[in-house]
Order: structure tokens, then C-alpha cells, then sequence
């Protein structure tokens, strides 16, 4: 069952009197609990389509459907209720409060989401998630008392904390080491194989995209190559 449906997006940027067509006509499914990189030279296309897969911007015209739902002509309120919902998202630059414990990280999104929940229940499921990406050790610290590694474990942790069907990484590895970066695609990886959540992955990295099962190359606002790999090297 498909959790992703595109059909014919396509976006165009006005500038003044300059139209900039960046998506130029993107259909493809993305079924529930495939782990998928999207790649492509620097405008190419795939941070557009992020953002429209997202939810953070819409299409020029086009369908969406997410989890069966038309998301492209959603009101913000119910986008952004959709975001809360059904998506997690994990930055390059892990977009983490400076003066926050990363326990409080992750228990923000639950505090302040659409359902109501405790503070009790939220610190519970916090401290579960913090163990879940082994920081266990670390649910007192701050950013600036965590390596990069561990600061987008945190980041993850709060992006899964409202059990989402959807992950979406961008660039998620672009500040790590080798190392690092091993650990945290084997964290993406286990969470796809023991929870079914479906990831979607955008980078430059080949090797990267070759950790993911499924590799999306796109190329002047079209998709060039879908392609399976061996099953996701590290």
C-alpha cells in the first residue's frame, strides 16, 4: 500500500517577469515502510519536492495524496496539522534549541502538538525515545554538551516523538563524520526494518543514497532514474 502518491507535480517560480519552472511534471509512489534516497545535482529539483512532500509549500498544480489523503490543496492550518500528525523531519544543521536539555527536545512536540497530552505522559515517551537512539546518558545535556552525532540523534528522537508514519531527512549526515555518519544511517536503518516507518532520505551523497534500498535521482525538475540497490550498504 502506498504511503506517498505524486501525479503530474509540477512548480513554477514567479520572479518579476521571470518564470522559473523547478518541477516539471513529478509522478511516482512511495509505499509504506520503504526507505528511499533522492538525489540529484544542486538544482535539480529536490529540495522543491521536499517541500512539497513536506507539506511546506504547494505544488503549481499536480496531486498529492498522503496515507490516501489529497494533502495539495489542504487550508496551512490543515497542512500544518498533517505535518504534526503524520511527518517527522530531520535537518542538516539539527535545528536544536542552544539552552535546552535534550530531554526537553523532544518532549516540545508533544507539549505543544495538536493532541493534548500530560507532562508525565510526554516525559515518559521522551525518556523511551531517548533511550530508543542511545542517549540514555545524555537526557540532561545540552546541545553544546553533545558531539554532532549525538545532537542528531536527539534531532531524530524529536522528529519520531509523535510516532509518525513519514520521516524526512535532508541532508541529515552533511555535518557528521564517516564514523558518524555510519552510525546514524544504521539508526535510520533499524527504525525502517523494527518500525515500518517510511524514510525518505535527500542528499548528494552516493553513499548515502546507497545505504537506502531505493535511490530517486533527479535532473532538471524530472526523475532521471528509480532505482533499487543491492539492499542498502553502510
Amino acid at each position: 500500500m502506498n504511503l506517498i502518491e505524486l501525479r503530474d507535480i509540477r512548480k513554477t517560480f514567479y520572479l518579476g517577469e521571470v518564470v522559473l519552472p523547478v518541477l516539471k511534471g513529478i509522478s511516482l509512489d512511495i509505499a509504506k515502510g520503504e526507505m528511499v534516497a533522492l538525489t540529484g545535482a544542486s538544482g535539480s529539483g529536490k529540495s522543491t519536492l521536499m517541500n512539497t512532500l513536506g507539506c511546506l509549500d504547494r505544488p503549481t498544480s499536480g496531486d498529492y495524496a498522503l496515507d490516501g489523503e489529497e494533502v495539495s490543496r489542504l487550508s496551512n492550518d490543515a497542512r500544518a496539522r498533517m505535518r504534526n500528525l503524520k511527518m517527522g523531519f530531520v535537518f542538516q544543521n539539527f535545528n536544536l534549541l542552544p539552552r535546552t536539555t535534550a530531554h526537553m527536545q523532544v518532549m516540545m512536540p508533544l507539549l505543544y502538538g495538536a493532541e493534548y497530552i500530560s507532562q508525565k505522559e510526554a516525559r515518559t515517551r521522551a525518556e523511551a525515545m531517548l533511550v530508543r537512539v542511545g542517549l540514555a546518558d545524555r537526557m540532561d545535556h545540552q546541545p553544546s554538551q553533545l558531539s554532532g552525532g549525538q545532537q542528531q540523534r536527539v534531532a531524530l528522537a524529536r522528529a519520531l516523538i509523535n510516532r509518525p508514519p513519514l520521516l524526512l531527512a535532508d541532508e541529515p549526515t552533511g555535518n557528521l563524520d564517516s564514523q558518524t555518519t555510519r552510525e546514524v544511517l544504521a539508526l535510520f536503518k533499524q527504525l525502517n526494518e523494527q518500525d515500518g516507518i517510511t524514510i525518505l532520505i535527500v542528499t548528494h551523497d552516493p553513499k548515502v543514497a546507497t545505504s537506502c534500498r531505493r535511490v530517486i535521482r533527479m535532473a532538471d525538475g524530472l526523475i532521471e532514474a528509480d532505482e533499487i540497490t543491492v539492499g542498502g550498504a553502510l
